[in-house]
């Protein structure tokens, strides 16, 4: 028998794969920006009649008055919360998302007004052997803030985070459908409504511009307040009091600036 003859392996060429072309980056569309755009059909505004609104701003909106100087509107908006606002979602001109951070600011604004003047005029809580007899006592709210337990402050977090928790509960649950600022209280069905609000819809239209307006007006109110109680170290109803009363030079015929000048 012979012996098997081995056979050289054959050895084969390597293939080579042709390269992949890697596609173009996208060219960047040409043309004016959105934001752009929307200051070229810019229109009289109502607020600053010697500037213009955005054409963005085109009164639909509950009152929209065409005040827009820094051309906020005209920026997109960042698709914080899924499927809310529908195609609008992240695009130019979606005000909804600014009117939401509105109201809620302007709401805050107004317990603020009303945290600044109610210990003045109506007193303050009582203290306790725990807390100290006089730690609710200061009427000026900046030194207050320092003086007051922190379980206290602790409590005000938590209530304002599960009111928090709630409203972005209800943003996901209604998606495009949610309309601004709204907690599912008052009028409608399945609403707490403890006072049986019914309006009519002008009615009802009337109340949110009603509501706007407050929150405007306590946003730059409360600004007002707390820059004066850091300055002067009093409550505002301490302050006004004193305006009230007349100085001992008043009663010198002739003489209106204070003794000294």
């Amino acid at each position: 028998k012979k012996a098997p003859v081995k056979k050289a392996p054959v050895k084969k060429a390597p293939v080579k794969k042709a390269p992949v072309k890697k596609a173009a980056p996208p060219k960047p569309a040409s043309g004016p920006s959105p934001s752009a755009q929307a200051w070229a059909n810019a229109g009289p505004s109502i607020a600053l009649p010697f500037a213009t609104a955005p054409a963005t701003l085109d009164g639909s909106m509950i009152g929209d008055v065409g005040f827009d100087p820094f051309g906020f509107s005209t920026v997109p908006v960042g698709p914080w919360f899924s499927g809310v606002g529908g195609e609008r979602m992240g695009e130019i001109g979606n005000l909804a998302w600014y009117r939401e951070a509105e109201l809620m600011h302007g709401r805050i604004a107004q317990l603020a007004v009303l945290g600044f003047i109610w210990p003045g005029l109506f007193g303050t809580l009582p203290g306790n052997d725990w807390t100290g007899a006089d730690a609710y006592s200061n009427t000026n709210p900046i030194e207050a803030f320092e003086q007051v337990p922190g379980f206290a402050l602790l409590q005000i977090f938590v209530f304002m985070t599960s009111l928090e928790v709630r409203r972005i509960k209800i943003i996901n649950e209604e998606g495009a459908s949610y309309q601004p600022g709204d907690l599912r209280w008052g009028q409608g069905a399945g609403r707490w409504n403890p006072f049986k609000l019914d309006y009519t819809p002008e009615e009802y239209a009337e109340k949110q511009l009603q509501e706007l307006k407050h929150c405007r007006l306590a946003m730059v109110g409360v600004f007002g307040l707390w820059a004066q109680a850091v300055a002067s170290g009093e409550s505002v109803v301490d302050q006004l009091g004193t305006s009230f009363v007349a100085p001992e030079y008043y009663a010198k015929a002739g003489y209106f600036l204070p003794e000294g000048i």
